[in-house]
Parts: structure tokens; sequence; C-alpha cells
């Protein structure tokens, strides 16, 4: 499983992003020795331990890969970053699992990260005097200034509320779930119209950028798993189809869209960065939008990851793998290769294949008691 960031830091030329257990794959398909990947993570989680500047627990949204110091990442934006280290942990917690033998190496990194995990302080960022939402920022210049609320639509914060819900030193209350994250009574936060055919439980009108449907089950598995409003794999299958079925019908007479060239989420554009759905789409196509899908759409998915590949060649793939997007429009190719964007494409195809990073963060022992505590069901 990877968790990543955006850029961190550059030092001597070494170019620092947030991964921490791409390795366990690398392991398990034999790309990498398994002392080569303790080696790598027992540094990554040493440095996030010791180095790295945290915020009542909670990491930045970017630090400098050789010193640890934070890197603001807008003028207010100099401290915690909550639902970056959300994502962070979902992945220390995989490897935490994962690297499981007997020897001094890995016995310290299941160590560290569980020191990791149990120093976040979840309640925290509630806000002072706590409510029921949680906060995706906290600054001790700053405070809550950025008054980012976490909550009340769907989107990729999911995970922070699952996480915070389990944590064994500083949880939430359990009715943060429905009063926080769902926002109440949910109207909402749940949808229940069709599409294209496609029914969407929750979601934004079309269900927003795909990527809404990555980031928080790169651990989590959604698989057979609900709350009162929906079966959340289902929900992220057809929300994926619904993406699909728009870039078929190009509403907006885009270049090269079809049932195989599909796939709006966050990406670089011609313009800069931007979110892509379908009620903002400008004609951007993300490789990670379709292929992260994996798990929802596998015909599709891969047969979108062939079109890609072989339609637009060397334009499109590089030594990184697929560039971050594309526009026909406009006759443009990126030339970036995002981590935030590729480290899902890596992790949901193996997902699909073999459930690997799901069963492994699934495994650790706060996670089916939150859902228990809850009242998420399994089918």
């Amino acid at each position: 499983m990877a968790v990543y960031s955006d850029f961190l830091g550059e030092n001597g030329g070494t170019y620092f992003y947030r991964i921490t257990s791409l390795d366990t794959q690398g392991v398990e398909r034999g790309f990498v020795a398994r002392q080569f990947a303790v080696d790598r993570l027992l540094t990554m989680v040493r440095f996030l331990d010791t180095c790295t500047a945290r915020y009542h627990g909670a990491w930045s949204h970017r630090f400098n890969g050789a010193t640890g110091e934070t890197i603001p990442f807008s003028q207010y934006d100099d401290g915690g970053d909550f639902v970056e280290t959300a994502y962070l942990v979902q992945g220390l917690l995989t490897a935490r699992r994962y690297f499981d033998r007997d020897d001094p190496a890995e016995s310290e990194i299941r160590e560290t990260v569980t020191r990791l995990w149990e120093q976040v302080e979840w309640d925290w960022y509630l806000g002072k005097p706590p409510g029921r939402q949680l906060y995706w920022h906290w600054s001790p210049r700053y405070e809550w200034k950025m008054n980012h609320r976490i909550g009340g639509h769907f989107n990729e914060c999911l995970i922070v509320y699952l996480l915070a819900l389990a944590s064994p030193t500083h949880p939430i209350p359990r009715e943060c779930y429905y009063e926080g994250w769902v926002g109440g009574d949910g109207c909402e936060y749940a949808n229940g119209n069709t599409y294209y055919g496609h029914k969407l439980w929750v979601g934004w009108p079309y269900g927003g950028p795909l990527f809404f449907t990555h980031y928080s089950f790169l651990g989590f598995d959604p698989q057979g798993k609900r709350d009162r409003f929906c079966n959340y794999f289902e929900n992220s299958r057809n929300w994926t189809l619904i993406n699909r079925a728009h870039c078929a019908a190009n509403p907006g007479s885009h270049k090269g869209y079809s049932e195989l060239c599909w796939g709006l989420t966050a990406s670089d554009t011609p313009g800069g960065y931007q979110a892509h759905d379908p009620r903002n789409d400008n004609g951007t196509i993300s490789p990670t939008a379709a292929i992260s899908a994996m798990p929802y759409t596998p015909q599709e998915s891969m047969a979108t990851l062939r079109h890609l590949y072989h339609t637009y060649g060397r334009r499109l793939w590089g030594p990184f793998g697929f560039k971050d997007a594309f526009n026909l429009d406009k006759n443009w190719f990126a030339d970036s290769y995002l981590a935030i964007n590729q480290g899902p494409i890596v992790v949901m195809i193996e997902n699909h294949r073999t459930g690997l990073c799901w069963r492994f963060f699934m495994s650790n022992p706060e996670i089916n008691p939150m859902l228990d505590r809850i009242g998420w069901t399994r089918e």
C-alpha cells in the first residue's frame, strides 16, 4: 500500500514524497527484497518519529524531506493537516500488520508505527471547545483560522472519521460519525438519484471527482460494509460507472471521449491543478481515475488501461508509468507524475488482484470494533 502526499522537499537532487509502505507490494511480488524494504521503511518511520514537526500528533501537508521542517501549504496552512495525516496513518497501519516477523528491525517498525498512531490527538481536531465535527487544519500561529470543517457531504475524508473513532488513545465520540461526518440528518450527504441508469446513494450530483472513491478505500475495505445510507463498495462502483457513462455520452463534445477513454478526477490540466467531474468537465482525462477504480469496475478499467497505453504511447506513458493527465481539445499531455495520483493506481490494482492492502489494514485490531461501535453492518 502506498501512502503519499504532494512533493515534500528536495535535498542534493533527491526528491522526497510521503510514501511509507509501497514496499508491502514490492516485497509480496518479489520486486524488492524484504530486507531492503524493511530498511527503507525503518528509515521512514524513524524520520516521522524523530525529525518531523507534529501538531497535536498530526503532520503538516508538506515538510522538508531532509530536516522535517514544515513547508507551509498556504498562508494559514502551516500546521497540522488532519486529512493528510489520516492517509499517512492508513498506510502505516497496513505496514504494521504486514511486517510481522520476530526480528529487531520489523519489531521496531511495529513499535514505532504504534507509537505514532497512538500519539495522534484525533479529539483535539474537534476544535476548542470540542464539537462533533472535525477540522482539517490547526496551526500554532493561526489556530483554527482556516475553519475548514470535515463532513456534511461525502468526499475523500471518510477515513479521517473512521481512524478518529478507532483511536485507542484519543478517540472521538461515536456520535461524531453521524453528527459530524454525515452532518446531522444527512439531507446533504445522501443522494438517491439515478444518473445514466446508475443509482448513487451518497455523493454529489453525478458523483463528483473519482478520487473521492479512492483515497479512503486504499486500506479500508468497503466490500460488504454499509451504514444506514448505503453499501460503500456498490456506491463507489455506481459512481465510477456514472463517470464513465458521462464521458461516453460526451455532452461537452470533447475530443477522444468514449467508453474506453474516460476518467474525471483531480489532476494537472493545461491551466494548472484542478478537480474534474461531470459537472466540471474541461476535457481533461486522468489515467488514475479509471485505473484506480479497478476493484469497482475491473473489466471497464482494464479496457481503458490498455486503450490509453496502446493509443497514446509515449505521449502518455513514461519511466514512472502513466503521466498525470491529457486534454486532446488542447493537444496537451502532462509531463508530470503526481504521487497523490500514482499511489492509488498501484494500490487499487493490487486490491483488485489479491486484496492485499485491504486485508492487512482491516486486520488491525482497532478497526472492526470501531465499525461495530458506530453501527456499520456487514452484508
